[in-house]
């Protein structure tokens, strides 16, 4: 066994863990990167998340929906491929050119505080460090029923990279990844049906909101089923029946999306004093400390499971090192989020229904994307546009945009926020023409 002395090891080459290789590369000081997999340069989001997810459902928007086209799945899957090829290499070299960066391929192990092994099919390595950095991410979570094992289930990993388009597409679990795929996968013709375990859709959202998607989803032939508990998969020659509490239900395949579990498996974390909670995420402090010079980013330290937060867990891990060292999780009050269906579904602070519970006097503004010209010229109507609004003080408390181009509109409205800028304010701004920005001027007035 080789023994290495480092002044940095990074385990996991995620969004903050590369991002903090680099800044520290960059302060002349040396890093060691571990990653046992040589297909997830870059972490999730590039290779089996965000990027492959939105370039895939890009590329079924731009056909008619509910159209079965084999040809064109295969295409927009090369497309696909192509692409995260081309940015998990661009991940390696950009960080495989620095000087003080040495990447290894192996998996990582706690033999002590400092000490980590790493182990891969062709060396094994000791490695002492100063500081020990933890961004594994997380995986799916695996389904504990009769079957799942089988040959037609997959997880959304799985479903990024299918070979073939399935006639049809049972998916378990009515979440928003769930939504995702049953979006793409309709996209280009496959009949999809959806199992929500619960008696309610899209419980984290007002109903109004929700019942807006399951329209247009409905609309769109994806079948939603409810209070619909999966028991077991029957594996047949031609397909596999999905027997749930609702009736069975046959595809050709099976999306399992029901979350996603932290990657701190075999990680011997006990062996370093760093904890873990009841769901197994790594137990930080606000400045993402683990233990004693030892820190946890992105989704393994339970923060949202988002690529652009797990570059802020870098900022926040940046800042001890080479800043004042203020920046904390807690400064993180409101965060925008999307989801990308047909159309997008965007979101940022309270909901009306959670505004009331916590006993707000608030305002609600509503509007259909119907009233929007730009949404007129696109041809999506579809939608409901909702601000929340507090009535004493007219500061914005939440906004939810279901509507054409809304991922992209919600950072405004987190800029918003975060500069307690009035809702009068926006009512009033001055937007360019024809744009869904515009349709603001109308939602707060």
């Amino acid at each position: 066994m080789e023994k290495l002395t480092t002044q940095n090891l990074v385990i996991g080459f995620g969004k903050a863990g590369k991002t903090l290789a680099a800044t520290l590369a960059k302060h002349g000081e040396q890093v060691i990167l571990a990653e046992k997999d040589n297909t997830m340069y870059g972490g999730t989001c590039i290779n089996i998340g965000c990027i492959p997810s939105k370039k895939l459902l890009v590329e079924g928007e731009r056909r008619p929906c509910g159209i079965a086209d084999e040809v064109a799945f295969e295409q927009a899957m090369a497309t696909k491929k192509k692409l995260v090829e081309a940015l998990r290499n661009a991940n390696f070299n950009k960080l495989d050119g620095l000087d003080n960066v040495r990447i290894i391929n192996a998996e990582a192990a706690f033999a002590g505080p400092h000490s980590v092994h790493l182990t891969s099919s062709a060396a094994e390595y000791e490695v002492e460090a100063e500081r020990i950095f933890i961004n594994t991410g997380t995986l799916p979570v695996r389904i504990n029923v009769p079957g799942a094992d089988g040959k037609r289930i997959y997880d959304s990993t799985g479903f990024l990279s299918l070979p073939f388009l399935p006639k049809r597409v049972v998916i378990v679990g009515g979440g928003y990844i769930s939504l995702e795929f049953a979006s793409m996968y309709r996209a280009f013709g496959s009949e999809i049906t959806i199992l929500e375990a619960g008696d309610t859709f899209l419980a984290r959202e007002d109903r109004d909101i929700a019942e807006e998607m399951m329209r247009v989803m409905t609309s769109k032939g994806i079948k939603i089923v409810l209070n619909a508990k999966t028991e077991r998969f029957v594996e047949n020659e031609e397909d596999t029946l999905v027997v749930t509490s609702e009736g069975d239900f046959k595809a050709d395949a099976v999306l399992v999306g029901i979350g996603r579990r932290p990657n701190t498996a075999g990680l011997n974390l006990e062996k370093a004093g760093v904890k873990t909670d009841a769901r197994g995420f790594i137990v930080t402090d606000d400045h993402l400390l683990a233990a004693t010079q030892i820190w946890a980013m992105g989704d393994v330290a339970g923060s949202p499971q988002f690529t652009y937060i797990s570059l802020d867990d870098f900022r926040i891990v940046s800042s001890q090192l080479f800043g004042d060292g203020h920046r904390q999780r807690q400064d993180r009050q409101v965060i925008p989020t999307a989801v990308f269906t047909y159309p997008p579904l965007a979101h940022i602070g309270m909901t009306e229904t959670q505004a009331l519970k916590a006993q707000k006097d608030v305002i609600v503004k509503k509007l259909m994307p119907t009233a929007v010209p730009k949404a007129k010229v696109l041809g999506q109507t579809d939608g409901l546009m909702k601000a929340v609004i507090d009535a004493k003080t007219d500061r914005i408390l939440g906004v939810t945009l279901f509507c054409a181009e809304s991922h992209e509109l919600i950072n405004l409205i987190k800029m918003a926020m975060d500069n307690d800028i009035p809702a009068s304010y926006i009512q009033s701004q001055i937007f360019t023409h024809p744009t869904i920005a515009e349709a603001l001027n109308d939602l707060f007035a």
